[in-house]
């Protein structure tokens, strides 16, 4: 049984779920060259539905996003061993 729990903000959610299709459905994957998502996504379009994914890459996403924000600093793409 999969349960949805959705707390804080809506627009935001709904902001990062929109941002996540973008980049797979926009986004050409050639496009995705020397980002750290890049694996990460492809991995999970083997084991997981379209719909379950963007879910998984809008929290990633907003992850990423409270991270910088939480550490006042600017968002760094090769951060091996962080």
């Amino acid at each position: 049984m999969l349960m949805t729990v959705a707390f804080g903000n809506r627009y935001l959610r709904v902001l990062f779920v929109q941002a996540a299709w973008v980049v797979l459905v926009k986004v050409k994957p050639a496009r995705w060259e020397g980002h750290e998502l890049r694996p990460w996504i492809e991995a999970a379009k083997k084991r997981l539905h379209h719909n379950v994914l963007a879910i998984a890459l809008a929290n990633k996403l907003a992850r990423i996003a409270w991270s910088v924000l939480a550490h006042g600093r600017a968002f760094e793409t090769n951060s091996k061993g962080a």
